[in-house]
């Protein structure tokens, strides 16, 4: 399955997958992570979602642990981009090529998949896509599943590293202070204005808008809601006439599926602040705005 086929758009609808399971260039991943709000202070208690997997799965599918093996081992912070070396390994192992076409799925909310989608374009993958609906619509339509174990053999990666896709610390509070590159935060309302404090200190950056990552989901088909939907969320923001946008979250994962939405709208000028509010936190200097306003 060529991306040619389809012209590139990030998403892969479930018809079509199954109609192209059998491709022998083509590898799925179940990327999922389950997530619940540490009942011990802020942030959140993440697990690897490969017992699921292994319970079930999109057949042929292999599973990448977000939690384990594609996050920086060496970092304070979780969830954090790994060197660009590191990641070819792992993915090579797995099975993916140069000339793969990589399917991402996730239960839930599509933040797992957008991420690793994001990971893998900022490391000059090209085919890469995300599976719209996931895992819930696969199984909702009765589509087929299986136990069986992956059997993608390794292959070999050589990979550039395409470095405005993401931002650290001192490009944010840059971007803070000046005004631009636009910044867009992911996060609930309750979190964006304070009212919830999920990750130690309460509010935003400073000049960042507020466009929540599950109002760009169809809740009920887990879909991407429609082009003209998303250009509407983004409108109050002016992130579709932006010269660039930043996107930031809890820990760069929902920031990841503003990522996709703004691809599907046309805007390709977007970054990730990788470290995110879980970073931005531990500075008592760096500014944190309260209310519902930038």
């Amino acid at each position: 399955m060529s991306m040619h086929d389809m012209g590139y758009c990030p998403l892969i609808s479930t018809p079509k997958l199954e109609a192209n399971l059998g491709d022998c260039d083509l590898r799925i991943f179940d990327v999922s992570v389950s997530i619940e709000p540490n009942p011990k202070g802020f942030g959140y208690i993440t697990r690897s979602g490969y017992e699921d997997w292994m319970k079930l799965h999109v057949p042929g599918s292999g599973f990448l642990d977000v939690v384990g093996e594609l996050s920086d081992q060496s970092s304070s912070l979780g969830f954090m981009m790994p060197s660009t070396q590191v990641l070819a390994d792992v993915l090579g192992e797995r099975g993916i090529g140069e000339d793969s076409t990589v399917v991402l799925y996730s239960r839930g909310i599509p933040m797992w998949s957008t991420r690793v989608w994001w990971m893998l374009k900022s490391i000059g993958l090209r085919r890469v896509l995300v599976l719209d609906g996931g895992w819930d619509k696969w199984i909702k339509e009765a589509r087929p599943t299986s136990v069986k174990a992956c059997e993608y053999g390794p292959d070999s990666l050589s990979l550039r590293k395409v470095d405005d896709m993401w931002v650290g610390k001192k490009q944010m509070l840059d971007a803070v202070e000046k005004g631009k590159p636009l910044a867009i935060n992911a996060l609930s309302p309750a979190v964006y204005s304070g009212e919830k404090n999920q990750y130690g200190r309460a509010g935003h950056f400073p000049g960042s808008w507020n466009v929540y990552y599950a109002d760009l989901i169809d809740a009920s088909t887990g879909e991407f809601r429609k082009v003209e939907d998303l250009k509407e969320s983004f409108r109050t923001s002016g992130a579709l006439e932006a010269e660039q946008v930043i996107t930031y979250c809890g820990g760069g994962i929902s920031a990841t599926v503003l990522c996709l939405a703004l691809q599907l709208c046309g805007q390709d000028s977007v970054a990730v602040y990788d470290g995110s509010m879980s970073e931005w936190v531990r500075d008592e200097r760096l500014p944190l705005k309260l209310g519902n306003q930038p």
